[in-house]
């Protein structure tokens, strides 16, 4: 081969990550685009045949044989012949048995069309054909940049924020530049050319300019990668997300479980005095996260969602999935949480709708009575693990308050 042509080779398919074959079938395209702007005729379908070793060129007509009929009965309200027979890439059956009587309809037909004196193509062909292969470029490479990324849909990045227009910001992920949406950036979170920052890339689709990038740093998803890169638990598959409830930038409820036995899949999460959970609370910007052990009964599994909270008794309503827990009056707001954080978060974690009541043991007049408020939380959003909680979904809640008698004592107890 050629050497400069071994070395141009060599250096398109490193930096630019196509292959030598792909690049070879560009130069044929071409060097058929310059043969039919100085040689070709109109009804004749150019193709080449380079071969690098000697650098010769061979150019053929090619056609693919179609029954007569395909001239003979145009289609009924068609716009005539040209939408179903094309004289440029198809020929007739009787006027290839012209040429040779074994062919039949499907066949392809190749006419060596090589100037026996040999090409000189002018300058205007000799343009066509760099405009060709440059094009050609391009389109794989952005084929190839579509294919890289979105084999990487749904995993964390690193990123470098490039530009920032408005509240849009721009961000550098190498050999593309994804877009940061405000949606799907963290509430109050502020942002500065050439920071570095970890993001997850959302959606991506494909475009002119190259493959348009959606990157997020407030969904769910974000937490659950961010675990799966500080916790080798959870990446070697010991420890699973069950589940993900999060309120980006201010709080975020993982559900935890063990598939190895001896593995605590808390402790797993937090790390040595909290160390692993503290590291992905600072790359969240302070985000608080409540780290909740999954369990298939789901009184056990609401009562943990409900944590710090302290959880007397959950009855379960299973017809319409409701819960109604019972707290001690002094547990009242830690489980409602602030402006309903706390329950909204677990029954999204859950999917189950939550109604917390307090009770108030003992008085001076009526002994056993529950005086105190009530708040319910409707979960809104598939927990399951596969699809996590998404975090612009967002439970109705309410508050009212409520005087009854002291519930059931066949309620069932949580310890």
């Amino acid at each position: 081969m050629n050497d400069q042509l071994e070395q141009a080779l060599q250096q398109i398919e490193d930096e630019k990550g196509i292959p030598r074959a792909e690049i070879l079938a560009m130069i044929e395209a071409s060097l058929a685009a310059a043969f039919r702007k100085d040689y070709g005729k109109k009804d004749q379908n150019v193709q080449t045949e380079f071969n690098p070793e000697n650098l010769s060129v061979k150019v053929f007509d090619v056609k693919e044989v179609v029954a007569d009929s395909a001239v003979e009965d145009p289609p009924v309200g068609g716009e005539g012949m040209e939408s179903e027979f094309d004289p440029q890439k198809q020929i007739v059956l009787e006027e290839a048995k012209k040429i040779k009587k074994s062919h039949k309809v499907g066949d392809i037909i190749k006419t060596d069309i090589t100037p026996k004196t040999g090409t000189n193509f002018g300058r205007i062909a000799a343009q066509t054909a760099k405009q060709v292969i440059i094009q050609k470029l391009r389109e794989a490479e952005r084929n190839m940049q579509f294919s890289d990324f979105k084999a990487k849909e749904r995993t964390l990045q690193n990123a470098i924020v490039q530009r920032i227009e408005g509240d849009t910001v721009l961000a550098d992920l190498g050999k593309a530049t994804g877009v940061l949406f405000p949606s799907e950036q963290i509430r109050g979170e502020r942002y500065t050319i050439g920071q570095r920052l970890k993001v997850l890339i959302l959606h991506v689709e494909p475009a002119a300019k190259g493959p348009k990038i959606t990157l997020s740093r407030c969904h769910p998803d974000m937490v659950r990668k961010l675990f799966e890169l500080e916790v080798p638990e959870i990446y070697n598959g010991s420890v699973e997300i069950k589940a993900i409830a999060r309120e980006a930038g201010s709080r975020s409820k993982v559900a935890v479980f063990s598939n190895q036995d001896g593995v605590d899949p808390r402790g797993a999460c937090i790390g040595q005095k909290g160390s692993r959970v503290q590291t992905i609370t600072a790359e969240l910007g302070g985000e608080k996260i409540d780290i909740v052990e999954w369990n298939d009964d789901p009184v056990k599994f609401i009562a943990e969602a409900l944590s710090p909270a302290k959880i007397l008794n959950v009855k379960l309503d299973e017809e319409n999935k409701e819960a109604k827990v019972e707290v001690l009056e002094d547990q009242l707001s830690l489980a409602i949480g602030k402006a309903g954080q706390n329950v909204r978060l677990a029954a999204r974690l859950t999917g189950w709708k939550i109604d917390i009541n307090g009770v108030k043991i003992g008085g001076d007049e009526q002994a056993d009575k529950q005086v105190s408020e009530s708040i319910s939380a409707e979960a809104t959003a598939d927990t399951s693990a596969d699809k996590p909680v998404e975090a612009s979904e967002t439970p109705e809640t309410s508050e009212a308050p409520v005087e009854e008698p002291k519930t059931d004592a066949s309620a069932e107890p949580v310890n």
